[in-house]
């Protein structure tokens, strides 16, 4: 074999940083030690993996087409090694969720997987849909949870299970005193929103196309409980999931708005990257999501 692992982590880390310096820190090694090994790699085979200008890297084509390939092969290598030293068939998860799911569901299946697996080591992120499809994307991540649809060609979107965006108020807000809104209702409300880029905004601005232009949006917040608390304060009305939103309706300090006429009804998907070796710590936690505990709760 003309090449190590540990230049493919090489070739990785520098894909990764786009810079040789911060790809060296990250593996504990020194600047010129990384730089003689990909520049090794790329003569073994005659190839160029990188357009270099100056000390700036850029993966060029050749680069992302083999760029996948390594990142299997490195995962599979050291799942064996998490095998042979923890004799565990597990090892390192890193999970990634977008907020809703993270803040209301994400934390409740990690504690159960690793009460079933503990050897296993799970890491959780969670941040707006975009940027975990960017790090699953980039091989940050193994695994991403999200609330929204992406048609990014890397990644394989598998379902999960149904979810619905619910429209609310303050119970003293004028408007929790109607059975339904109407569509004059809803363009004439204050709207205190999720920003752009969030699998609950998608899921709202498709729900509103045809009157999304005429809807006055007034705040626009990237937490869920942030909006919770500015819809309480009566600065207008919200719209989020139905998880989200279960334990203030029970307390009655917001109230639930009817809108026959829009469909917020939306689905939750599991995202990797479709060179992603599936590692059994990545089955059995697809698994546990698709126990009907997690898909029926």
């Amino acid at each position: 074999m003309k090449y190590s692992l540990r230049q493919l982590e090489i070739f990785l880390a520098t894909a990764h940083h786009e810079n040789l310096t911060l790809a060296a820190k990250e593996l504990a090694m020194s600047q010129s030690a990384a730089s003689e090994a990909l520049k090794t790699l790329e003569q073994q085979f005659d190839i160029q993996l990188f357009d270099r200008a100056g000390k700036s890297l850029k993966l060029n084509e050749l680069g992302r087409q083999l760029r996948s390939k390594a990142e299997a092969l490195i995962d599979q290598a050291r799942t064996l090694e998490h095998d042979f030293r923890l004799h565990s068939d597990i090892g390192d998860l890193k999970v990634g969720a977008s907020l809703s799911i993270g803040n209301y569901l994400a934390v409740s299946i990690v504690a159960q997987f690793m009460r079933e697996n503990p050897l296993a080591k799970v890491s959780l992120e969670v941040e707006n849909m975009t940027a975990i499809a960017q790090k699953v994307r980039n091989y940050s991540l193994d695994i991403g949870l999200i609330e929204g649809e992406t048609n990014d060609p890397e990644l394989q979107t598998i379902f999960w299970r149904k979810d619905e965006l619910v429209t609310f108020c303050n119970a003293d807000h004028p408007l929790a005193k109607k059975a339904k809104l109407s569509e004059q209702d809803l363009i004439e409300a204050s709207w205190i929103l999720r920003e752009k880029g969030s699998g609950t905004r998608q899921t709202f601005d498709w729900a509103m196309r045809g009157i999304l232009p005429e809807l006055t949006i007034a705040i626009e917040l990237q937490h869920t409980e942030a909006i919770k608390r500015a819809v309480e304060a009566n600065l207008g009305i919200g719209c989020l999931s139905k998880i989200t939103l279960n334990d203030a309706f029970k307390r009655g300090n917001l109230v639930p708005l009817a809108i026959p006429s829009r469909n917020f009804e939306r689905n939750l998907y599991f995202i990797l990257h479709k060179e992603k070796y599936r590692s059994a710590g990545i089955e059995k936690w697809l698994a546990l999501c698709q126990s009907a505990e997690y898909v029926n709760q």
